[in-house]
């Protein structure tokens, strides 16, 4: 009976013990993470860079608990599929452009206007501002985006480039088939000014400039120079016709397992790396001018009276898309 009734209390111990060690296997588990991140561009970008430097920040602050496995130069796909990697919890950080979220989060598209901002810096003073905080927060609180927006990165002006000849003019750009990201809104502004918008990853572009699909595309400086686009497209001509920001994403599905703690550091590092991020580009955007003039690029310089008929030429859509942020342009516009 006395052998039954110890039989029944080790049994008991030995029960209670394991579910202890159950209930700490999850703590134990979440104790070290690596949270994998990726972008279209290699090492090197500033936005790469930014995030890895990023990573040794949460690695020192939390004495190598949380880091950061980037995965750069498309290893994990498209910004198509980072997004949806991102979604789903496969992947924690994905630096996006603003293009491809607008049809999830409508109110980023209002940044995806041609020519909404007066130039780079006054891009910078509303991104840093109230406004950029509220898209940021739109984007968090959005059920349909499945992430959160960390912080705005910089990503320069988008112009022009091709194989066929120099734009100088508008009117060099007509029945030019020219890759855009997919967004309506791009095919349609480069349509206006007289192209053809083909909506296209940046993951395909290198091929389709190579082989004749398209005869052009439109990006930043250090995106046509890291994409080696100016191999196989070598005019450029700085028509700026959209300044577009980039975001800093990060899933909501490990969001939701963090705790209040790790997110908090994490929103902080990814603050400090939107102004970190900023350095490093201006820095990389003057290296990949000096580059691609090195290398014998034609850089065609648009005279400002011929900028003004591409600013006439997208009206139509403006007159499409942009009544609806008629107020939240208002306010971009006043910030000085």
């Amino acid at each position: 009976m006395i052998r039954r009734e110890m039989l029944g209390v080790g049994l008991g111990l030995a029960a209670a013990l394991a579910m202890a060690a159950g209930a700490s296997l999850p703590a134990m588990a979440q104790q070290k993470m690596v949270l994998k991140a990726t972008d279209v561009h290699p090492v090197g970008y500033p936005t790469v860079d930014a995030v890895i430097a990023m990573g040794k920040k949460l690695e020192a602050a939390t004495g190598g608990r949380l880091s950061i496995q980037m995965f750069p130069s498309m290893q994990l796909g498209g910004e198509k599929e980072m997004i949806e990697q991102a979604q789903v919890g496969a992947l924690q950080y994905a630096r996006i452009s603003v293009g491809p979220m607008g049809p999830i989060v409508d109110e980023l598209n209002v940044f995806n206007m041609p020519f909404v901002f007066r130039d780079i810096p006054h891009m910078n003073k509303v991104i840093d501002g109230p406004i950029g905080d509220e898209m940021l927060a739109k984007l968090t609180a959005s059920p349909q985006s499945k992430l959160v927006g960390l912080c705005w990165m910089d990503a320069g002006a988008r112009s022009v480039y091709n194989s066929k000849k120099p734009i100088k003019s508008i009117d060099d750009l007509k029945g030019l088939k020219i890759r855009m990201m997919g967004n309506p809104i791009f095919v349609d502004t480069m349509n206006a000014m007289g192209g053809n918008g083909i909506a296209m990853g940046f993951d395909q572009l290198y091929n389709a400039l190579q082989t004749g699909v398209v005869d052009g595309a439109e990006n930043n400086p250090p995106s046509y120079e890291s994409g080696k686009h100016f191999q196989v497209a070598k005019y450029y001509s700085l028509t700026e016709h959209l300044i577009i920001p980039e975001i800093l994403v990060f899933s909501k599905a490990t969001w939701d397992k963090l705790s209040k703690e790790d997110q908090a550091l994490i929103s902080k590092v990814a603050k400090e790396a939107q102004q970190e991020q900023r350095k490093l580009w201006n820095e990389r955007e003057a290296k990949s001018m000096a580059m691609i003039k090195q290398a014998g690029i034609e850089v065609i310089t648009m005279p400002p009276a011929e900028k003004k008929k591409f600013q006439a030429a997208v009206k139509p859509v403006w007159d499409k898309y942009g009544a609806k942020y008629a107020d939240l342009v208002k306010r971009i516009q006043a910030v000085n």
